[in-house]
């Protein structure tokens, strides 16, 4: 089994998040809500713990953080959890970008048949969404802009921090999927003028089936997203069902452990970008970037390998690295990167191209070693 550098897809569980889940599943089992005994109460202040670090992350307030299963159910919630207000107001309109995640641009489509009506930006050639191209769609019944900080395909980052001022001015709400970007770009997240933003824990070395949706408080009121499930009153009625207790305690520790280590987690990405960089300079390989690499975030690179069809060299060089052609979502379905095809990419190109992801632990002499196998596969099959 080779190194594993597909983190975009899913991180490696840190060893201090897996043990306070694995202490809260043997010793704390009580049930959040049960309020007549101390095992619920026990439980309890173990999810606002995790609420606060959360917070802390994000710099926001504690009772703007709800737990989800993860950023899906999050950008389900957040875009049709605005469906009543909609309806109110008269605001049926929403603008997102053709480079989201499926859990956008099918939740979108799905309001669309509602009655809503749906913009859809494509990015430029460099991955790039443009900010004039969505403010030009902004109307007086825009309810929602939803775009993601930083691609799952490509690594891009986009504009969100100009976007974010712009249409606070114009009384539209922003909705930021932060699920690649959540621990990692800690300072540029905590400036963003959002409403709503959605992450995952498995991105960001928690466990998987765990996220959070941040609603921003507006003169202390919270927004008017509601309830897309029935059930309990869990989470204020944003999201009915038992808590999980150690999936939540495992989600604050990650944040946590990334609050206090971004900083140098940062350098040491950044680093392995640099190393990936130098290797393929002195390859002697045939190869491009997909998307613009001065506004690319250092954990993560799409490469185009000209006639080296993705599919092949990912079979080939297995046994040195796990990698991936696309969002783990749809790799599935072999159809090409519909990402990369919004940025005018050919057929060819698409079919040429994969995505390497890592993270800060991965060490350096080991992923310079497996990117050098995996050129050699490239050679191999370039012939």
């Amino acid at each position: 089994m080779g190194i594993y550098l597909d983190y975009n897809a899913s991180a490696p569980v840190d060893r201090r998040v897996l043990d306070i889940m694995i202490d809260v599943y043997q010793n704390s089992y009580g049930n959040a809500d049960s309020r007549t005994h101390d095992h619920g109460d026990k439980a309890r202040s173990i999810v606002e713990q995790a609420r606060k670090q959360v917070a802390s992350l994000l710099g926001v307030n504690a009772t703007e953080v709800f737990f989800t299963s993860g950023a899906t159910e999050s950008n389900n919630i957040a875009i049709q959890g605005l469906q009543d207000y909609a309806n109110e107001t008269g605001k049926k309109h929403i603008i997102t970008s053709s480079i989201e995640h499926k859990a956008v641009l099918e939740t979108v489509k799905a309001m669309k048949k509602k009655g809503f009506e749906v913009d859809i930006i494509n990015p430029n050639p460099s991955g790039y969404v443009d900010i004039q191209a969505v403010l030009g769609k902004v109307r007086d019944d825009t309810l929602l802009v939803s775009v993601m900080h930083v691609n799952n395909e490509t690594g891009i980052i986009q504009p969100v921090q100009e976007l974010g001022e712009e249409l606070s001015k114009r009384n539209v709400l922003f909705h930021v999927d932060a699920t690649q970007s959540c621990g990692k770009l800690v300072d540029e997240l905590r400036k963003i003028k959002y409403n709503i933003l959605s992450f995952s824990a498995h991105k960001l070395q928690g466990p998987q089936g765990v996220g959070g949706l941040i609603l921003r408080k507006k003169r202390y009121k919270l927004l008017p997203v509601k309830q897309i499930m029935y059930g309990g009153q869990q989470e204020h009625g944003i999201r009915p069902g038992t808590i999980p207790v150690a999936l939540v305690a495992a989600c604050g520790k990650a944040c946590e452990i990334a609050e206090q280590e971004y900083i140098d987690n940062h350098e040491k990405v950044k680093l392995l970008k640099k190393a990936l960089f130098e290797t393929l300079d002195v390859s002697g390989v045939n190869y491009h970037f997909n998307g613009d690499q001065s506004v690319c975030i250092d954990s993560t690179a799409n490469i185009c390998f000209p006639g080296v069809m993705s599919e092949a060299l990912m079979l080939s060089a297995k046994q040195y690295c796990s990698i991936s052609n696309g969002s783990a979502c749809t790799s599935k379905s072999y159809s090409p990167s519909y990402v990369l095809e919004a940025m005018g990419m050919s057929v060819d190109e698409i079919e040429n191209s994969i995505r390497v992801s890592w993270g800060a632990e991965v060490p350096e002499i080991e992923f310079r070693e497996s990117i050098e196998q995996l050129l050699e596969v490239v050679k191999s099959l370039a012939i």
